[in-house]
């Protein structure tokens, strides 16, 4: 016998049983169903070869669902080949669209810049300046100071202070108790008592 290609309309033909067909009516009506699977058991509840009114080609499914005659075809290549997990899932990446372009090795680096001195004539190290120095050592071919912020804010690494390193920030000044009772601050009785 010979191989048929996948694409070919005999080998993903749709054949449910009346426990599929009972299963997919249920999650089309269902009102917990999300809505994309819900269309796709549509799919295959109309492209079912033992359909009461027979079975529907594409381009009548694609028109009535409100979808390309591609997205019809796929769903019921994905179901013959994969089941019904295959065919109203969505499969889940197992890499991101755009890789990141900061790794352990460059976050590493951005802590150790944070944490040596700042550059000549400067006071403190600045997020420009950091992803300056992240591609004068060929680390990164382009990186922004947003980018840099993010990570040195998720490591924890201060630069404003002149001990900068990896650790905690220190207490605010208006985070303490004995700031908040202090004689500038606005007692509350006055504040009610104004208005």
């Amino acid at each position: 016998m010979e191989a048929l290609p996948v694409n070919s309309p005999r080998k993903t033909k749709v054949f449910l049983s009346d426990e599929d067909r009972a299963h997919f009516e249920s999650l089309a009506r269902a009102d917990g169903t999300p809505a994309r699977a819900a269309r796709r058991a549509r799919v295959l509840l109309h492209a079912d070869q033992a359909h009461p009114e027979g079975q529907r080609s594409d381009t009548w499914i694609a028109e009535a669902l409100g979808m390309h005659f591609n997205t019809v075809a796929r769903i019921r290549r994905q179901y013959v080949s994969g089941g019904e997990q295959a065919a109203l899932n969505r499969k889940r990446r197992t890499t991101p669209p755009v890789p990141p372009k900061v790794d352990g090795v460059v976050e590493a680096h951005i802590v150790a810049i944070c944490c040596s001195p700042a550059p000549e004539g400067r006071t403190r190290w600045t997020m420009q300046l950091i992803a300056d120095e992240l591609k004068a050592r060929s680390l990164v071919t382009s990186i922004s100071a947003e980018t840099v912020r993010l990570v040195s804010k998720k490591t924890n690494c201060s630069l404003g202070r002149s001990s900068a390193g990896a650790s905690p920030s220190a207490m605010r000044r208006g985070s303490s108790r004995r700031w908040s009772r202090c004689s500038t601050s606005t007692p509350r009785n006055t504040a009610r008592k104004s208005l």
